[in-house]
Order: structure tokens, then C-alpha cells, then sequence
């Protein structure tokens, strides 16, 4: 993002070397310090009053007409891009970039989502209704967000920056979603955040059929295809619609009273060796086991009482959210 001081601070430089080059000027011909300052001062702001000094030869015109046509210049630039960055509100919006990266600085375990358009409002929506704290990377200098993801951080720049993401606060992030319009800023965005934080959990949005194995092998964690998703979703209401009318909004309702949860089953937890029936998981806390998978990526849909923990096992569980909060307190006090 470019600074929008810089002009201001190349004008007021450029404006004290013209105050300090007068005054040299002003003292070689014989005034004195202050008297040259004066001159030089009241030269620049066309003040006009009476020249300082006593004595007003050629030289001293010479420096005076000097002093008139590059300092009188170099005032009305600085006065200019000033004005010109107050009407337009730059300084405004380059003050609050300034006091969101220093409240990102204390902030840990956010999610960054790169590109705000309607894959990432989707995105932003549903995470603030879990009350994920989500920060929004975009090009646009602004954006408009509604009344529910209001309050949410914004940075404008480019998501490939390295600056722009440290000033996310990439390093202590937990995870990166990449929803842009084309796979080659997805692949720059990917390649850039993993080099940043080795440990991103990043889930990425692909545009073309081909581009998810290449994505994935730049780093992304997950690779999601918006038109694939949304085209079986439309097939799977006309061949089983009740079936993905109850997925849906088992996964996406929020008033739904049961939910499609993840339980972690960490490594060397106690749980580790045991098997479902044995940890009485049900039992405690209400939640029904539907599929598990291995650290490996291997998937069990057949969950029966026999299946044994392992270490980094993910658990798939249906529940209300009373229950899912329980089941993954459970699984870490064992």
C-alpha cells in the first residue's frame, strides 16, 4: 500500500532545504543568522515586508529571486499534496491501518481470510457466527462489511506482500483461507504464507478443474472448488433431497439443535488404545460417532464400538453444541 505521507514528507524536506539553503545564502552576503532566517522565512511565505540587512545590492537581489522561485514553488507543492491527501482521506485511511496492525500485533490463533468477495463473505460469515476473530486481507482500499461481521479487522494490500501478511499477524495465525478470482494469486498467496508460517492450516479456493493437485503441492492444506461443491449440491437435492436438505443444515444451521462436530484425540492422550465402547464417549457426553480419521488420511465410515483410538485420530460426531463442547473437553481431560 503506498504511503500516503510520503508526498507530504518529500514536500516539508525538500521545503527545510530550501529554508536552510536561503539562509546560508543570506548569511555569505553579510546579514546575520537570525536576520538571514528572517529574510528567507518571510521570502518563502510571501509575507513581503521590508528586506532585512540595510543594504540591498545585486547579490542580494540575486539570492532574494532565488529564494522567490524555488521556495515559493516548493511551499505551494508541500500546501497541495497536503490538501490533496486530506480531501481524498488518505491520512484518514492510512490512521487506521496504522491502528489496526498495531491491534493485530497482540492478536493469536485468528483466521486470515485473502479476497472478500462472495466466497470469502461466505467464509466471513459463517466463522463469526462461531466467533472465530477473522482478519480480511484485500486489494481495494476499502470494503463495505454488514452489520454482522462488523468490527472484524481489514487490511488493504497485496496478499502475495510479505509485508501485508506479517502485518496480518500470519506467524501467529492458526488459519489462512484463499478465495481470490484467479489460481495464479491463489498459488503466490500460498507459496507466500507458508514460507511465513510453516504451521498455517490453509484451505484454499481453486477456479480451475486441473489446479488442485497444484495447489495443494504449493502448501494448501485443503483445496475447495466452489463450482464442483455447488454443482453436486444441486445433483444431490434432485437424487436425494431430503438426505442433503438434513447434511446442510446439520453443517450450516445455526437454530438446528444438532450439529456435525470434530473431536481431536491427541497424541499420547489417555484415550489412545481404547475403544469407542470402552471410553464410554456416548455415554459422557451424548455425542454419536459417525466416521474417524487416521492421521494417515485414512477415512472409517463404518464406526462401530470396537474401532481403537490412535494418536491425532479426528472424530466426526453429531451432537448439539452443549454435547460437541463436552466431547472435546472430554477427549482432553483423559
Amino acid at each position: 500500500m503506498i504511503d500516503p505521507w510520503r508526498r507530504t514528507r518529500l514536500g516539508l524536506a525538500a521545503l527545510g532545504a530550501v529554508l536552510a539553503a536561503g539562509t546560508l545564502a543570506y548569511r555569505a552576503i553579510g546579514l546575520s543568522w537570525v536576520d538571514a532566517y528572517y529574510q528567507t522565512l518571510i521570502t518563502v511565505s510571501t509575507v513581503g515586508f521590508t528586506e532585512v540587512g540595510g543594504r540591498v545590492d545585486n547579490t542580494y537581489r540575486l539570492v532574494t529571486s532565488f529564494v522567490v522561485l524555488i521556495g515559493v514553488g516548493v511551499a505551494l507543492y508541500t500546501i497541495g499534496v497536503t490538501m490533496d491527501g486530506l480531501m481524498e482521506g488518505h491520512y484518514r485511511g492510512h490512521l487506521e491501518r496504522t491502528r489496526t496492525v498495531r491491534a493485530l500485533k497482540s492478536l493469536e490463533g485468528h483466521t486470515i481470510i485473502c479476497g472478500w468477495g462472495q466466497v470469502g463473505q461466505s467464509i466471513g460469515h459463517s466463522l463469526v457466527r462461531r466467533n472465530r476473530h477473522i482478519v480480511i486481507v484485500d486489494r481495494r482500499e476499502a470494503i463495505e462489511l454488514d452489520e454482522e461481521v462488523r468490527g472484524v479487522y481489514f487490511l488493504s494490500g497485496d496478499v502475495t506482500s510479505d509485508e501485508t501478511m506479517l502485518q496480518a499477524g500470519i506467524e501467529r495465525a492458526k488459519d489462512l483461507v484463499v478465495a481470490l478470482d484467479t489460481d495464479a494469486d491463489t498459488m503466490y498467496a500460498i507459496v507466500t504464507a507458508r514460507a511465513l508460517n510453516p504451521n498455517l492450516f490453509i484451505v484454499a479456493r481453486s477456479n480451475g478443474a486441473d489446479a488442485g493437485p497444484k495447489l495443494r503441492s504449493a502448501g494448501a492444506n485443503r483445496v475447495v472448488n466452489p463450482h464442483e461443491i455447488g454443482g453436486s449440491r444441486m445433483a444431490s437435492f434432485l437424487l436425494h433431497p431430503n438426505v442433503a436438505e438434513f447434511l446442510g443444515e446439520t453443517m450450516h444451521d445455526q437454530d438446528l439443535e444438532l450439529r456435525l462436530g470434530e473431536i481431536e484425540i491427541p497424541e499420547g492422550n489417555g484415550l489412545v488404545g481404547q475403544t469407542l465402547r470402552q471410553c464410554h464417549l456416548g455415554q459422557e457426553t451424548g455425542v454419536t460417532v459417525l466416521a474417524v480419521r487416521r492421521a494417515s488420511g485414512e477415512w472409517l465410515h463404518h464406526v462401530t464400538g470396537d474401532v481403537v483410538l490412535r494418536d491425532n485420530d479426528i472424530l466426526v460426531a453429531l451432537g448439539t453444541p452443549e454435547q460437541q463442547d463436552a466431547a472435546r473437553s472430554w477427549s482432553l481431560t483423559h
